[in-house]
């Protein structure tokens, strides 16, 4: 695809290196070229907005990123205002919590503007401080604020367990460190936000170009015009690619579109 609408790109270990605080000036230089080219830029995050890392924010207000699909596609923005929304629904995210607790897991609420955990475990300290500074203590925050997403916090190996129980009440988890998962509706995902979201420009799903590298990012393969997987990203992402680009640490994003002749 050499003509593509627009472009999302996901942030961790897609265009930004979380463990190491790296952003390559590589990835300013594609975007500025994308936006010559006329040709729409957008993140697609699992990241709230204010979760997404200083040197990326920088990045988006200097370059001028048109939109912003964020909470794994709950909440967008296009061009700072907000677009589309998908609120949990109260008594939902209550038995989810319940549900939980009733585990000893720990979870967290995730809002537009703020996370709120239900314990400061080790688990959940160590993960958040992977991505935000600061956070509330409020078991109970869903009864006052949006919910767009639940964390929970245990490891891998009661993965199963915990897949099954949330199925049966509507939900999805969708790993993203050792000791933490996202929780999410089962019809939401980057790619039902996206689709949503490019439906309100007038732009269809074959149009888009999307890169992206982890378990999140696979439905945004699946569903848009063209899906480029980094070299360092799951190998189930790369196997539904229609293109593997060089990794986030070789400039992979600035060399795969000038591969495939977008820019």
């Amino acid at each position: 695809m050499q003509n593509p609408k627009i472009v999302f790109f996901d942030i961790d270990d897609t265009i930004y290196r979380k463990y190491t605080d790296t952003l390559r000036p590589s990835v300013g230089e594609a975007l500025a070229a994308l936006k010559q080219r006329g040709i729409l830029t957008a993140i697609a995050t699992g990241r709230p907005p204010v979760a997404i890392p200083a040197k990326v924010k920088t990045l988006i207000q200097e370059v001028g990123i048109d939109m912003l699909v964020t909470i794994n596609g709950q909440y967008i923005e296009f061009q700072g205002k907000t677009l589309q929304h998908y609120p949990m629904v109260a008594d939902e995210a209550a038995a989810v919590c319940n549900f939980l607790a009733q585990q000893n897991i720990a979870y967290a609420f995730v809002n537009n503007a703020e996370i709120a955990v239900s314990e400061e475990t080790e688990w959940a300290k160590d993960a958040l401080s992977r991505i935000i500074s600061s956070y509330q203590v409020d078991a109970h925050y869903y009864r006052q604020q949006p919910v767009y997403q639940l964390l929970a916090f245990y490891t891998q190996e009661r993965d199963s367990e915990i897949d099954a129980a949330v199925a049966q009440m509507g939900f999805k988890t969708v790993r993203w460190h050792e000791n933490a998962v996202d929780i999410l509706r089962q019809e939401g995902s980057k790619a039902r936000g996206i689709e949503h979201a490019i439906a309100k420009l007038g732009i269809d799903m074959k149009d888009v170009m999307a890169f992206g590298d982890s378990f999140n990012d696979v439905e945004m393969m699946q569903a848009v015009g063209f899906g480029v997987a980094m070299d360092n990203g799951e190998e189930s992402v790369k196997a539904l690619a229609d293109y593997v680009c060089p990794s986030v640490d070789e400039d992979g994003v600035l060399r795969g579109l000038k591969d495939l002749g977008v820019i």
